[in-house]
């Protein structure tokens, strides 16, 4: 019998020395539920306790080390101390209340919190902000122009209604000006492919595909 449950005479014999030692020591496992700060240790198939308590208050303090970080945030010098495990999402957000970088789904599935870093389009909640160092971040913030005007990207959005809720634009609009800046010629099917890691629940996509096809021809004069 294991644990309340009977066996047919014979199978838990029938097995090698190790294994059947291993089965007559399961109901030994269900004092784990009980036991925080343990785990299980086989050793000549039985199963055993062992606490772990040291490696655990370890690993929690090597967690929350920080680091300092110098890098450049829409053309401005910035240095700042951060967590090792800071996400750039949350490191933008709340050290450098940028909070036009929105955080959707933080599994890089959404798009939202895209923005460029060196260029190039990121979702910063798969960016930890210690791997930006010495390098350069702009965020939808950054893209106004001095006068203050709408960028490109931006006025096509609006004129071309695309977007509603606006909680994707930012994203949106940041992967739309990398599409553009690498491919200015870019055709339809090449807007959507470019555009497929940003999710709009709203809109449907097609006034964003119009909008960034119109936004390439003003930024290509």
């Amino acid at each position: 019998m294991i644990d309340g449950v009977s066996e047919p005479d014979g199978v838990v014999a029938a097995l090698p020395a190790g294994v059947a030692a291993g089965l007559t020591a399961v109901p030994r496992c269900a004092s784990l539920l009980a036991e925080p700060n343990s785990s299980l240790d086989y050793h000549a198939g039985l199963a055993t306790t062992k606490h772990v308590q040291g490696p655990v208050t370890r690993n929690a303090r090597e967690k929350h080390m920080s680091v300092t970080i110098q890098l450049k945030v829409n053309g401005r010098p910035v240095t700042a101390e951060v967590r090792t495990d800071t996400l750039l999402s949350a490191f933008l957000r709340e050290q450098l209340r940028l909070t036009g970088t929105h955080v959707g789904c933080d599994t890089a599935s959404c798009g939202a919190c895209t923005v460029h870093l060196d260029g190039r389009a990121v979702k910063s909640c798969n960016v930890l902000a210690a791997q930006a160092q010495g390098r350069e971040v702009t965020t939808i913030e950054g893209i106004t122009p001095a006068d203050g005007s709408l960028h490109p990207m931006q006025a096509a959005f609006k004129a071309c209604h695309g977007l509603q809720c606006g909680f994707c634009t930012a994203g949106m609009v940041m992967s739309a000006i990398d599409v553009v800046t690498h491919q200015p010629h870019a055709t339809d099917e090449q807007i959507r492919s470019g555009l497929e890691g940003n999710l709009c629940r709203c809109t449907g996509y097609h006034n964003i595909v119009r909008a960034v096809a119109q936004a390439a021809k003003a930024m290509g004069r």
